[in-house]
């Protein structure tokens, strides 16, 4: 049986995951695959503390660079988060024709398209399932399993931290703040979270997605991102008496010429399956126009589902560096194209949910009509709730499908009207019609 050796560079929650997972299946992941995963080397800034792993004499290192050039060491696994260093030892494992394994979606998000053509030229691969849904094998399942399609659009859920707090806002009434602190205090969200709940996590895995869907490296500036920071139980409230869920959503869709992509706070319908994932699992829809829709769904980290996808990207490298395959399948796809075409986010058309805060006048509603009116946007419905005790009137209107522009621009005209009383709250509808979500 051939023995592959591992170099880790990260012992922290991945990384132990990673080890955890290596030392309790790797026999029968050798069973399996005829290919015996040994860790090597291990090296983290912190040595000493215990991980509640047995890890042998002489693995463990404060020295990186030392990992990478181990002649035992065939596969490199990148953990040490970041960009900057994580990008410095890429490039020097990829420059000594080691393939690289990766969880860091940021790393490749910003500098995926020079490390390819590094990974291309030196004829290895980075491999990357985990940078995206943690243990779900979504990426996998795009090079693989789809790779007789092409992706018509796909929806995605890919934040466990934003969908813990919408979920118990939801189920609990609770404010915004409130559950992101139990969020932190449960470890589920970083301090500070920006990147969480700005949605900026999700935009770096939507990229990912969309650049292995269309052949491209996507670049983040593509990808119109906003996210949930501040949203409030009144909108979460009336999201759930009109029949939805607001949700952070990935949306990738390719459209006639151009790609779509975005991140933001979106209603949902509650019956469509997108609607039903709650707490921190992930989910993601592709839909090809071979096998139309298919639905990916799980946790989206932890220290072993994640774990479990750097799992199946070694043994993947193991098996492509046994048989001197060179470049892998992924890193091909995403080099298919050398641009992309993306439509400007102001001409991206869509549905949405108004909330404005009217006085009690009359002729309030009809110059707020007349306003949408003008800039060619069509009401679906409107709901005015009873006046509150400070004087405002509460209205919810959903719209048709209109221009970002248009709604932008109402938006600017509805703000200066006397009768508003509050800047007015917008969010994305979705109702998937056929779009099997």
């Amino acid at each position: 049986m051939r023995e592959i050796g591992v170099g880790i560079l990260g012992f922290g929650t991945v990384g132990a995951g990673v080890v955890e997972g290596l030392l309790q299946n790797g026999e029968l992941i050798a069973g399996r695959c005829g290919i015996r995963p040994v860790v090597k080397r291990i090296a983290d800034l912190d040595i000493v503390s215990d991980r509640g792993l047995a890890i042998p004499a002489g693995v463990l290192t404060t020295d990186a660079a030392a990992v990478i050039a181990d002649e035992e060491v065939d596969i490199v696994v990148e953990l040490v988060g970041g960009t900057m260093i994580a990008k410095q030892f890429t490039e020097q494992a990829l420059a000594m024709g080691k393939p690289v394994v990766t969880a860091n979606k940021a790393l490749l998000a910003d500098h995926g398209a020079e490390l390819y053509a590094l990974a291309d030229e030196r004829d290895t691969g980075i491999y990357y399932e985990a940078a995206v849904g943690g243990g779900i094998p979504v990426l996998r399942a795009q090079r693989e399993g789809l790779i007789g399609n092409r992706i018509e659009h796909i929806f995605g859920i890919l934040n466990g931290t934003c969908n813990y707090i919408l979920t118990r806002m939801e189920l609990e009434g609770l404010p915004f703040d409130e559950v992101l602190a139990d969020a932190q205090a449960l470890g589920y969200a970083e301090t500070p979270p920006d990147l969480d709940i700005d949605g900026i996590d999700t935009a770096h895995k939507a990229v990912l997605l969309a650049s292995m869907a269309y052949g491209a490296p996507v670049p983040m500036e593509a990808c119109p991102t906003s996210g949930i920071r501040g949203l409030s139980k009144e909108d979460i409230l009336n999201a759930d008496e009109l029949g939805y869920r607001i949700k952070l959503l990935a949306i990738i869709k390719q459209l006639d010429d151009a790609v779509e992509l975005s991140v933001e706070a979106a209603l949902v319908p509650k019956s469509a399956m997108i609607g039903s994932v709650n707490d921190s699992f992930n989910a993601v829809f592709m839909k090809g126009d071979i096998v139309d829709d298919t639905m990916y769904y799980g946790r989206g980290a932890g220290r072993l589902p994640t774990g479990s996808a750097v799992i199946s990207d070694i043994m993947e490298a193991a098996a492509d560096v046994i048989q001197e395959a060179g470049t892998p399948t992924g890193i091909t796809m995403m080099r298919e194209r050398e641009v992309l075409s993306y439509l400007p986010a102001d001409e991206v058309r869509k549905r949405c949910y108004l909330r404005l805060s009217l006085a009690d006048e009359p002729g309030a509603m009809a110059q707020v009509m007349h306003v949408l009116g003008e800039h060619s946007i069509n009401v679906a419905s409107v709901v005015q709730k009873e006046q509150h005790s400070d004087g405002l009137v509460p209205v919810v209107v959903l719209t048709e499908q209109a221009r970002e522009r248009d709604f932008c621009e109402a938006m600017k005209r509805i703000v200066g009207l006397s009768i508003c009383l509050a800047e007015p709250v917008r969010f994305r509808l979705e109702d998937f019609e056929d779009e099997g979500c």
